[in-house]
């Protein structure tokens, strides 16, 4: 998961105009495969291993919350817009973020993976489509905020290293308590990021203004491939 970070070279070698047209489709997709993972992977899982169901909408909520605050008190968001312009001392603010999403991130996939490996994959696979855009976005942030593309790459690398952390404590806690109940967490995680954090970039706004009836089409069709694609895995594990 930390190594995704360095795909943020590619916007070194992709022309702005390619970026551009790329970004949303993988941001869809990656909003599709979220939302879709959180209803049919991970919440699931969680009503079949935990009998106590208040414990496990409650969990729901708290993660979906929990990402909510993030949010709101870092003033951080997931940018995919390479053409806007933050001051530097703003981009410590999206590193800060960055970590924090991600040590959540490793403490709830890792409580997955310990419960269920084959749901651990699926979770992580689903976390990692939603890096790619996320990690492209934040780079071309930092690199216009005035840092250094190698320097941008490392702190970027470095913040996703967070995810390793969150994960090995999620270890060390299941010798104590029985961690399942992190699952309902990461699943509110994932309807947080996929449905109000990332519709809305290939929905609204300027991107919505200037796209084309063909980018408007590709980008429904990522989400539905997204979303549909994880209730057919749903379907085809049962």
């Amino acid at each position: 998961m930390s190594a995704i970070a360095l795909i943020g070279s590619l916007t070194l070698v992709l022309s702005e105009r390619r970026l551009k047209s790329l970004i949303p489709i993988l941001v869809a997709l990656a909003s599709g495969s979220l939302t879709g993972g959180a209803l049919f992977h991970l919440l699931p899982e969680s009503l079949l291993r935990l009998d106590d169901h208040t414990l496990v909408f409650g969990m729901v909520g708290t993660g979906f919350v929990a990402f909510l605050i993030l949010e709101q008190f870092l003033s951080w968001h997931h940018c995919h817009d390479v053409e806007h312009t933050h001051v530097k001392a703003f981009s410590y603010l999206i590193l800060l973020g960055d970590g924090l999403h991600n040590f959540l991130g490793g403490l709830a996939i890792g409580a997955t993976f310990l419960a269920d490996v084959r749901l651990g994959i699926t979770a992580w696979c689903i976390a990692a489509m939603h890096e790619i855009p996320q990690e492209l976005g934040d780079f071309g942030v930092l690199v216009q905020s005035g840092w250094g593309k190698k320097e941008a790459l490392l702190w970027n690398f470095l913040s996703g290293l967070t995810f390793l952390f969150g994960s090995m404590l999620a270890y060390v806690l299941s010798a104590e308590i029985d961690t399942s109940f992190l699952i309902p967490f990461a699943a509110g995680n994932f309807l947080y990021i996929g449905a109000v954090d990332l519709v809305p970039e290939f929905t609204r706004g300027e991107v919505v203004l200037h796209a084309t009836k063909k980018q408007t089409c590709a980008t429904t069709l990522m989400f539905i491939c997204g979303f549909g694609g994880m209730f057919l895995v749903y379907v085809l594990s049962r």
